[in-house]
């Protein structure tokens, strides 16, 4: 334990121990005391996250309080609760978290220091400790030493707030985010992507009023020192796809760029474990080890994971300090990018698996940010359902998608940047006809994007979309490259890529503008 800068500040009484930034061998020798978890086979601790096994969109709320008011995209994603209620149940949750031993976690989030935020995480929970650690960048002995957080979280995962009828709530679950007073609470789910995003949530906040654009991607770096970001929402491939072991991982899922270039959020990965095979992802599979942590995945008596079994979630997770990658890059930063890669996984089977994108396309697909959300990330989603999410990640969007479309075009410009889009969706058919596209033909799009050799062949425009396509491409079938060529029954698809592209053009209806219009850049009927 240490001395806590600032705990008289937390507002909690008679707190018992204070675990303060501990080690990964104190928090190992934590969770085992508690009963919420258990130690696998190869040392890895795995936890189950109780009845909540994904995010929870639908409880998440921010104050309604000027001067943020003013800047907050009210409405579905952004729900508004009053400072009253907000400080209703910071009282109940101050009052869960008293009287008992409480994790206090430092942490960093933001790899460059003119643009990184410092947080701190209140937790009664030794597994909800060790995620954070495991997420946010670690602070160092001597910058613990004067360590002052600029925000807040406070995790009563164990409090169900009985009142939230009365406060008109959506269920007894909240995340909550007080702007004003750099505050957040969580309570009623202890799903650890709660903190992570909840975090994520706020840098999309803060970063694009400095000029900042915050993105939900991956990001990796070759032998060239060339700089690639994998857009894409849980679930298409990021983490995977920039997983490289020819290219140096700077991180697997938040990122920001300015001036200088891109630099991760995090200090750690966010892995999807589900049907993890050590042949297709060796990287990920290894990085499963002591120190990372499991969640909600199948054990056998002896500690033997099965990472084929979705009988608790198809969102099993895994969380790991990023050093467990030995290819990354120490300093979680990198130059401007080069290329930048859309990732949708198409549910209706009509995207090809790759496509060159114009400047007004990549900022069509961008707002447009189309793909399936995958089982198991959100409550109620068990199978694929077609989705738009503005900017790959509208969850986390505190701001109107316009303000982070407008800033890309901008970097775009400034950095004369490739953009293409790969499906990692569907071929051959829709979701339950056709199969899902192999992480071999994937990958071997993106390999030809990233080493240039995809400018190469001979491209021909699609119909309706208007894409761009490679007439072939080394380690994909030829036919695959044209999705239409896919299908046995033709007409079927055309009805199909028909029924998309008006649900393009009626999801993006919301965007235009006086002052912004891109809608010439997307499927015409």
């Amino acid at each position: 334990m240490s001395k806590v800068n600032g705990l008289e500040n937390l507002g909690l009484t008679d707190i018992k121990n204070i675990y303060h930034n501990l080690s990964y061998d104190e928090l190992y020798e934590k969770e085992q005391a508690d009963p919420y978890g258990h130690v696998t086979s190869n040392g890895t601790f795995t936890v189950d996250t109780g009845i909540f096994t994904g995010r929870s969109p639908k409880d998440k709320y921010f104050v309604d309080q000027e001067p943020s008011n003013k800047y907050i995209s009210w409405g579905n994603v952004n729900k508004a609760v009053s400072k009253e209620i907000f400080d209703d149940l910071f009282a109940k949750v101050k009052k869960q978290l008293s009287g008992k031993n409480i994790y206090i976690q430092d942490a960093y989030c933001g790899a460059a220091p003119e643009s990184r935020k410092s947080i701190r995480v209140v937790t009664e929970i030794a597994w909800q400790a060790h995620f954070v650690k495991n997420m946010f960048i670690r602070p160092t002995e001597e910058e613990l030493k004067d360590f002052k957080p600029e925000f807040t979280m406070y995790n009563a995962g164990k409090l169900n707030n009985e009142d939230y009828e009365k406060h008109g709530l959506h269920s007894d679950v909240f995340i909550i985010f007080n702007v004003e007073e750099n505050i957040a609470i969580i309570g009623g789910t202890w799903y650890g992507g709660e903190m992570k995003k909840g975090i994520f949530s706020m840098m999309n906040y803060w970063l694009p009023l400095e000029g900042k654009l915050p993105m939900h991607c991956s990001a990796n770096v070759g032998p060239e020192n060339d700089t690639a970001l994998f857009f894409g929402l849980s679930g298409t491939g990021k983490t995977t796809l920039s997983t490289d072991p020819k290219r140096r991982l700077i991180g697997d899922d938040e990122h920001g760029w300015d001036d200088k270039g891109v630099f991760n959020f995090e200090g750690g990965c966010y892995a999807k474990c589900i049907g993890l095979d050590p042949q297709s992802e060796p990287e990920i599979f290894g990085a499963i080890r002591k120190n990372a942590l499991l969640e909600n995945v199948v054990i056998d008596e002896d500690g033997r994971v099965d990472y084929s079994d979705g009988s608790k979630t198809e969102n099993t997770r895994v969380s790991y300090p990023i050093e467990h990658i030995e290819n990354h890059k120490r300093s979680l930063k990198a130059p401007h990018p080069k290329k930048i890669i859309f990732l949708s996984a198409d549910a209706f089977g009509v995207l090809p698996p790759v496509s060159r994108l114009t400047k007004e396309q990549a900022m069509y697909y961008f707002m447009s940010g189309y793909t399936a959300k995958v089982a198991g990330t959100e409550r109620g989603i068990t199978e694929p359902v077609a989705t738009f999410s503005s900017c790959f990640g509208e969850a986390f969007l505190p701001l109107h998608p316009t303000v982070y479309a407008k800033l890309l075009g901008k970097k775009i410009d400034e950095h004369g940047v490739d953009v293409y889009l790969v499906n990692t969706g569907w071929t051959g058919g829709a979701y339950g006809v056709g199969t899902r596209m192999s992480i071999k033909a994937t990958r071997a799009c993106i390999n030809a994007i990233l080493d240039g050799s995809i400018e190469n062949e001979e491209f021909e425009k699609t119909e309706i979309f208007g894409f761009s396509i490679p007439k072939k491409l080394e380690g994909v079938e030829t036919d695959m490259l044209d999705p239409r060529k896919t299908w046995k029954n033709k007409s079927l698809f055309d009805a199909s890529r028909k029924e998309l592209a008006q649900m393009f053009i009626d999801n993006f209806k919301k965007y235009i503008t006086e002052d912004s219009d891109f809608s010439g850049a997307g499927p015409k009927l």
